[in-house]
């Protein structure tokens, strides 16, 4: 996939990677909640309508929102949200907040220091990067592609970790009984205990002390809604953990479940992991969306990928193909358009621009 290959390039400097340490420390929604604030958002209705701009960012940082249903809640317009939602273009990480990669990348650009035709060319080739072959012979194609190499991709690059590094979050196992237990990791959610013998009369010291209370108490709110995520986890994923398959189950059922927010739950399991008896696993890989009883939409998605690697590179399978081979191989009634839908979901492109590609690499 010669997009792909082009976007795969896109690196992160050092001061990036920092960064990015720092979002595995502190939630990228602290980050951006940090942020919304005057002067980029002035009023109360921009930082409620940056902070719900916020909640509809997916796991890559991309804006997912529904912006029918956002302009009820706030009671606001199409229009306005786009506005607040254009000054996302100079928060931190630098892209995030856009609609797709092509938006992210032009809000990257605009952050750049270059020459005024390197600009202006390289905003072209972006809004046009569907057809990027076309831009090869052009006498500045090395600096457009160098510059474009210097944006992130994903805005929210995901930190990857070898097994033996990433440490988990909830411990799953089975007892000597056979029954399935739960419990948090104690080296990184352990009690606090404020020790208040030495209060006095101070009110400064008084009111630290509320602070810190304040502080245990929303630490212990965490824990909680971890533990009672993992709980709901092993009662659907009951068979799963026996060594069954993975059942479709849905963010939003686990948020009715527990009586929260969707978006209060996501960032409860953001960078959080499940060590079982089938390994060390990222909490959101637990959520799909059910296809039918038996089947998630991740399911399909890893054998799409199956497929485009597999595929032929001088006839690449066109979606129509590709319905009928996952028809066979899932026994069950697909549309077109979810295909395509699920392919461009993945940032794979058609199978006309596939083989543009593969000649051009090819070459």
């Amino acid at each position: 996939y010669f997009k792909r290959e082009f976007l795969n390039t896109v690196s992160n400097s050092r001061s990036d990677a920092i960064e990015a340490l720092t979002i595995e420390e502190e939630s990228i929604y602290d980050i951006l909640y940090n942020q919304i604030m005057p002067p980029l958002f002035p009023t109360k209705i921009s930082q409620e309508i940056a902070l719900e701009i916020i909640n509809y960012l997916d796991d890559s940082g991309y804006f997912t929102g529904d912006i029918e249903q956002m302009c009820k809640k706030l009671d606001t317009s199409p229009q306005q949200i786009e506005k607040i939602r254009a000054r996302f273009a100079h928060i931190e990480p630098i892209g995030i907040g856009a609609i797709d990669f092509k938006e992210s990348f032009l809000f990257q650009l605009d952050n750049m220091d270059i020459d005024d035709e390197l600009y202006t060319i390289t905003q072209t080739v972006i809004k046009d990067f569907d057809n990027l072959i076309e831009y090869v012979k052009h006498p500045r194609y090395q600096d457009i592609k160098n510059t474009i190499k210097t944006f992130r991709n994903p805005p929210i690059n995901d930190i990857t970790k070898d097994d033996d590094r990433v440490i988990p979050d909830i411990f799953i196992y089975h007892d000597i009984d056979g029954n399935i237990e739960i419990k948090l990791n104690d080296d990184f959610y352990p009690d606090i205990i404020i020790d208040e013998y030495a209060i006095d009369d101070n009110e400064f010291v008084k009111n630290k002390i509320k602070e810190a209370k304040n502080l245990v108490d929303a630490l212990n709110m965490r824990k909680s809604t971890l533990y009672k995520v993992g709980l709901e986890i092993i009662e659907n994923q009951y068979e799963y953990f026996n060594g069954g398959k993975l059942r479709p189950m849905k963010l939003q059922d686990i948020a009715d479940a527990l009586e929260h927010n969707s978006s209060t739950i996501s960032r409860a399991i953001a960078n959080k992991y499940i060590e079982c008896n089938r390994g060390i696993i990222p909490i959101k890989e637990f959520f799909t969306t059910a296809i039918d009883e038996d089947t998630s939409n991740s399911s399909l998605k890893d054998y799409l990928i199956k497929l485009i690697k597999e595929e032929n590179r001088q006839k690449p399978l066109s979606d129509i193909k590709i319905v009928e081979q996952i028809q066979k191989k899932f026994d069950i009634k697909l549309g077109r358009r979810t295909v395509t839908k699920y392919r461009l979901q993945l940032n794979i492109e058609s199978s006309g621009e596939r083989k543009n590609a593969y000649r051009l690499i090819d070459i």
